[in-house]
């Protein structure tokens, strides 16, 4: 095993030693010019603390003790090596000081159970970003509805009668399409731009319910997508000052990245702010250090705290440290709690 390395903090007033662990997907699989998660890694080399990469599968609870097989690991910004393994061995998590918690989803039966081995860790003292019963609490689509000052109206219901009768309101009252899209997925997959003179309604309405069997949100279509679905990150409740706006390619809806949409950088508006002034507090106490807001135009659409991203396209824009502010925060919180 390397040592634990030593840094020391002139805001802190004196020496950590840490020793942090990313639970993330496998690291020959990312995009490094994109991955936040490794954006995190090369902050926390910076600050001298230790690394240990564990993906899903090497998490395990043995008696009481949350475990885990772990790889201390160096990373690099270099495309064609980014990350070398050290040393590997199984350890107890309570003796990492801060688990961070990337996993994407899918948010299923296995990701839950992660989080109750993680929420050990948490008893023993180990600080979790973010906190597991958050995680399991607050789904990403779910978690508006305690917003609803910020939201269009929308609908969540497996319903189909129900789904159909909100879609041929909104287009009769608003003259506005409406979007479906399952509770469960991410990277704008499986996301329907319906009205009612839509020939395809009824098998979209099967499709993305499974037949009245999978829970689906209705949201009323927000004309500004046009301008960018723009994700706001806030470290513990407190917003970035710039959003990456994602604009939907020619004939798309969705902005998603990885449907296709460009990133543009943009200042947050009055209204940007006022949003993370009603999400961020409640982001905060409930132990969500990290999260990434979606609005479009005026409205919140999403709440993403399992594994948001645009860390290194925001950086890049403009010449800030994300991923560094998010580790002096956590390094803040380790002092306060320690």
């Amino acid at each position: 095993m390397s040592p634990v390395a030593t840094i020391i903090q002139p805001s802190m007033g004196k020496c950590m030693n840490i020793k942090l662990g990313i639970v993330m997907d496998p690291l020959p699989s990312i995009n490094i010019k994109k991955d936040s998660s490794f954006a995190m890694m090369l902050a926390a080399q910076k600050f001298g603390w230790e690394i240990h990469t564990i993906y899903q599968n090497d998490l395990y609870g043995e008696k009481n003790i949350p475990k885990a097989h772990s790889r201390i690991t160096r990373v690099d910004d270099n495309p064609d090596h980014w990350f070398e393994f050290i040393s590997e061995q199984d350890i107890d998590l309570s003796t990492l000081d801060v688990i961070l918690m990337r996993k994407d989803p899918p948010f299923d039966i296995e990701y839950i159970t992660s989080t109750y081995i993680l929420e050990l860790a948490q008893t023993s003292g180990t600080l979790i970003v973010n906190r597991p019963a958050s995680l399991r609490d607050n789904n990403e689509k779910m978690f508006i509805s305690q917003f609803p000052q910020c939201c269009t109206p929308f609908l969540v219901s497996r319903d189909m009668h129900r789904l159909r009768s909100f879609v041929n309101e909104r287009f009769r009252s608003e003259q506005r399409d409406v979007i479906l899209k399952p509770l469960d997925s991410m990277g704008g997959t499986s996301i329907y731009r319906v009205n009612p003179r839509d020939p395809n309604l009824s098998v979209i309405l099967e499709t993305v319910s499974e037949k009245g069997n999978r829970t689906v949100m209705a949201q009323q279509f927000i004309p500004e997508i046009i301008h960018g679905d723009k994700r706001i990150l806030l470290i513990n409740g407190d917003p970035v000052p710039f959003a990456l706006a994602r604009i939907p390619a020619s004939g798309e809806t969705r902005g998603n990245l990885a449907a296709g949409g460009t990133g543009k950088g943009v200042e947050l508006t009055e209204r940007d702010y006022w949003i993370c002034q009603q999400v961020g507090p409640v982001l905060k106490q409930q132990g969500i250090l990290f999260a990434g807001i979606d609005v479009i135009g005026d409205y919140l659409t999403e709440i993403n705290i399992t594994s948001p991203t645009c860390i290194r396209e925001l950086d890049k824009i403009y010449a800030l440290d994300i991923a560094g502010d998010l580790m002096a925060c956590i390094a803040k919180q380790l002092k306060q709690h320690g």
